[in-house]
């Protein structure tokens, strides 16, 4: 049974509080966790006292680093995939909720925000960062690709910075992070417990960020902005690749640096990922997001998620051996096969409310 304090819910005047508590894991979602802030969503969402949701990390390295890849790895191993499809048919149908929520939702971001993270925050209302936030999606480094509405929200970024992240693993900070509209306000952690105490008294989200807002730092990598764009505009991993190493001659240290980082990953998950972003780029939410389950199911079959966690969370030998090895041999209909329909057990959203 799941630790009943790994996330802390509460009522405090007008806010729904959540808080995910799990400091010394990052805070990375479990199950247990997911079917909580469910349960406590849709009751806040029939409760007319409560007026908005803040969601928070506990303690001060993040807000959540993702999901629990051990217990995915665990699960992989003891031949019990089916409960990791669980775990992320549920937390899709939260992220789901979130982006349809019909209340103010605040998410009070410091510290890594990554994976799963990113889920249960960049799709609600109010995604406000304080000066320590650091957002990435680096699944494509254990096998996986960016989910939980990441081929959703990616695609949809300006220059092309979605396919950069994808694709990379790249992390990138506040001042980035609201350039290119991943953060709506950036507030100084400090004053987070004041935002918070403004909501409980009932005060609108609105005019409390209007108040508390402070100017974001610089954005570096948009200075790179050319080069990202022009570089990652191709249909395949391999265009982008000779795009990027040819950047990289003429002196883009940005360039070098995506292309060796992208020569790292899982070829397949890199084939996989960018199709799933070339089709996510035209589809709504939920069919993204049925889209990204598809993949779930398949990679749960696979070799690399496994091979993957291991080398960089079991293991940390940073090692992994990717089957296959390299992007020639992922052919066109090991990437399709992704994307095949699963019949009766395709994710079905049911009512937003339960």
């Amino acid at each position: 049974m799941p630790d009943e304090n790994e996330v802390l819910i509460e009522r405090r005047g007008g806010a729904g509080m959540i808080t995910l508590n799990r400091p010394a894991a990052l805070n990375a979602l479990t199950l247990g966790m997911v079917r909580e802030m469910r349960l406590a969503l849709d009751r806040w969402a029939r409760d007319s006292a409560v007026t908005s949701i803040v969601i928070r990390g506990a303690g001060e390295r993040a807000f959540c680093a993702g999901g629990d890849i051990q217990s995915i790895y665990y699960a992989g191993k003891e031949g019990r995939s089916e409960e990791s499809l669980t775990f992320w048919r549920e937390e899709y149908e939260l992220n789901r909720l979130i982006k349809r929520y019909p209340k103010p939702y605040l998410a009070l971001l410091d510290g890594i925000v990554m994976g799963g993270g990113v889920g249960v925050s960049v799709h609600g209302s109010h995604r406000v960062a304080g000066e320590r936030f650091q957002f990435a999606m680096p699944e494509v480094s254990i096998g996986f690709f960016p989910d939980v509405g990441g081929t959703y929200v990616l695609p949809r970024l300006p220059w092309r910075a979605g396919y950069w992240l994808a694709l990379t693993g790249g992390r990138i900070g506040r001042g980035t992070a609201a350039a290119l509209g991943l953060v709506t306000h950036c507030v100084a952690r400090a004053r987070f417990d004041a935002v918070v105490d403004a909501l409980v008294g009932g005060e609108p989200p609105h005019k409390i960020l209007a108040r508390e807002s402070e100017t974001a730092e610089a954005a570096p990598e948009l200075a790179h902005a050319g080069t990202i764009a022009r570089s990652f505009a191709g249909e395949t991993v391999e265009t982008i690749l000779a795009a990027l190493d040819e950047a990289a001659a003429k002196d883009s240290l940005l360039a070098s640096e995506a292309a060796s980082s992208i020569r790292t990953k899982s070829p397949t998950s890199l084939k996989v990922t960018l199709a799933a972003l070339h089709r996510g780029r035209a589809l709504e939410f939920e069919e993204a997001m049925k889209l990204e389950y598809r993949i779930c199911a398949r990679i749960a079959a696979g070799h690399d998620l496994y091979e993957g966690i291991r080398a960089q969370v079991i293991d940390r030998d940073r090692k992994p051996h990717w089957l296959p090895a390299s992007l020639a041999d992922v052919g066109e209909g090991d990437v399709e096969t992704h994307f095949a329909s699963l019949g009766p057990k395709e994710l079905v959203f049911g009512d937003e409310i339960r």
